[in-house]
């Protein structure tokens, strides 16, 4: 009798010590991992019924993980990566294409505040001071296109030889390498090296934008087929995500990572996909699908549901809220965002999804930006043209006789956009 007490007991102090420490990794700051192709739509990723890509790996992150139908980005890469890092509508606090405005506050600041290490890799194209990454939050970084331009004597510097600031440090390969090789390495390195506290790595990727070459898998070094290289070129996307997650798996991070993957707009108007087996034609820079429904992807084993197809709104000012939410990080009081976090659907839940999504663009620093607003079917834009989306994806025709449901959304819509032109900050100013 005393045995099996004691056995009852012990065993009880197992079932308790078990529990805590399970309660404990659930409550453990999870890490951050954030990739971001570079002009890469939606339809170029084969889960999302796109061709003729082949994407395994990103695949198998939305076989196990959550695979959402309508995030929107900025038509354009500075407009997406500032909407992004800020949690804002551009329409607070956009200045200049190829700059982010040195009084903001980014994701990678509050998440460093917290304890988090903090890394960026991939293309910076946010500013030209050496110490941009440092003043942004970021304690590493691995960049193109920082202090450095986009060409050296007419020479692209991302692909092969890349020509890469490492720290804030210049650092030109001559030997072969792979620019996206490179920066994916120093991300695998980053994250080795800081397993055992909370992280956040950012990679804004160099692929798969132009010019359209040959990669190190490229079955022809000297393919001039830009559509063929282009294919290859997303396939190393996929390779590079592959690494990335394997590497989280040897060192047995999978559980306490989350992992996102988007693109920062359309994919490039030279290059025409299938989306559900119909021709889709890129279209970074306009205000359509093509221009700026991006895929996402989350994956965290054994938090986010395997397997989820999610048809929630979602809008690149939610990632900030999103990753503070995720690690426990209270927004400073004060400080404005426009993006709401999407958390409780990453466990599985239906949370509180936004009834729209708002798009303020403008490339440069002056003259009128587009807007819209829009729900998962209909888009209106400030100028009056009202679309129902699936129906006429490239907007050619505007809806004029409207039944009451639509009449009600356009109202919603046009409240929307009203409400937000009356709150504009510095970026209407500089007009």
């Amino acid at each position: 009798m005393k045995q099996t007490t004691l056995n009852l007991i012990f065993h009880g102090i197992l079932l308790l010590a078990a529990t805590v420490s399970l309660f404990a990794e659930q409550t453990k700051q999870p890490n951050i991992i954030l990739i971001m192709a570079d002009d890469m739509g939606y339809e170029c990723v084969a889960a999302n019924g796109g061709g003729p890509y082949k994407t395994p790996a990103l695949d198998r992150l939305a076989e196990t993980g959550m695979r959402f139908e309508h995030c929107y980005s900025q038509p354009l890469c500075t407009p997406s990566r500032v909407k992004l890092m800020t949690g804002m509508n551009n329409s607070r606090n956009y200045t200049t294409f190829g700059e982010l405005d040195r009084g903001q506050t980014t994701f990678a600041h509050l998440l460093k505040k917290a304890g988090y290490a903090t890394c960026i890799a991939g293309k910076w194209q946010l500013g030209t001071q050496a110490d941009s990454p440092k003043h942004f939050g970021f304690d590493e970084s691995c960049l193109w296109q920082h202090t450095r331009p986009a060409k050296d004597k007419n020479r692209d510097t991302r692909y092969p030889n890349p020509h890469l600031e490492i720290n804030g440090k210049p650092v030109d390969y001559s030997n072969g390498e792979y620019g996206p090789d490179v920066v994916s390495d120093f991300l695998c390195d980053f994250i080795e090296h800081h397993k055992d506290k909370p992280f956040v790595a950012y990679y804004p990727m160099i692929l798969p934008h132009s010019p359209f070459v040959p990669t190190p898998d490229s079955a022809d070094p000297k393919c001039r087929d830009m559509e063929k290289n282009f294919v290859e070129m997303v396939q190393h996307v996929d390779k590079v995500v592959g690494k990335i997650v394997a590497k989280l798996d040897e060192l047995g991070l999978r559980e306490n990572t989350l992992v996102l993957f988007t693109g920062d707009n359309g994919t490039g108007k030279a290059i025409t996909s299938t989306l559900n087996e119909k021709p889709f034609r890129g279209g970074k820079g306009e205000m359509t699908d093509a221009g700026t429904h991006v895929p996402l992807i989350a994956n965290w084993s054994g938090v986010i549901p395997a397997g989820k197809v999610n048809g929630d709104l979602v809008d690149f000012s939610d990632f900030l809220p999103t990753f503070c939410d995720a690690a426990g990080v209270a927004i400073p009081e004060g400080l404005t965002i426009d993006g709401h976090s999407i958390l409780t659907q990453l466990y599985g839940q239906s949370g509180t999804p936004r009834e729209w999504a708002y798009c303020w663009y403008r490339r440069g620093g002056g003259g009128k930006a587009a807007v819209w607003a829009r729900t998962q079917r209909y888009k209106l834009y400030a100028s009056g043209e009202f679309y129902d989306v699936p129906a006429d994806p490239a907007e050619k025709s505007p809806l004029k006789n409207l039944n009451p449901d639509q009449e009600a959304v356009k109202a919603t819509l046009q409240n929307v956009i009203n409400q937000n032109l009356a709150v504009q900050g510095s970026a209407l100013k500089k007009s």
